[in-house]
């Protein structure tokens, strides 16, 4: 009788269904010396959580967090960065200009060279996005056809099969 309830709790132990009290009548079976034969796997499987749990680790883990001052230096650099970006346009640079009209005239025509070229860019970009619109419109009415087709296949198949059954019925 105790070994059929032993092997109903290793069943239960292998599908991860046990509880502890459970596991704990195993582990005192196991701890025995007269274990049934065809258990001694078993026997050997429990031996060994019950040697582990007696293992204890004893070195000692330093623990001296390193310090890197790598990030330090990052933060560093980055001011000094924007610091040289910020003052070296107002030390070096030349006149400021409230406006376009204030430019000279060769600025003025690069300005006014460059507004067009973007304009034109933009133009373009606006017609693209318009064609991809309209190839998207395409694409899903290609989709809706597909579909259409796939019905129409499978309306064909069910009629093949009920005509064949009709021809083996009058044969």
């Amino acid at each position: 009788m105790v070994l059929n309830s032993i092997e109903k709790l290793l069943e239960k132990y292998d599908n991860g269904e046990t509880t502890l009290k459970e596991e704990q009548q195993l582990k005192a079976y196991f701890a025995q010396d007269d274990v049934a034969p065809h258990l001694e796997s078993y026997k050997i499987l429990f031996q060994y959580f019950n040697n582990t749990k007696q293992e204890h680790y004893t070195k000692d883990v330093p623990l001296k967090p390193r310090k890197s001052y790598i990030y330090q230096w990052i933060s560093v650099a980055a001011v000094i960065v924007l610091m040289l970006g910020i003052f070296i346009p107002q030390v070096f640079g030349g006149e400021t200009y409230s406006s376009v009209a204030d430019l000279p005239q060769e600025q003025q025509e690069t300005y006014q060279k460059t507004k067009q070229a973007l304009s034109m860019l933009s133009i373009n970009f606006n017609d693209a996005a318009s064609s991809v619109n309209t190839l998207d419109l395409v694409s899903s009415n290609l989709n809706k056809g597909a579909e259409q087709v796939n019905h129409v296949n499978e309306f064909a198949k069910s009629t093949n099969k009920l005509v064949k059954k009709k021809k083996t019925l009058k044969q």
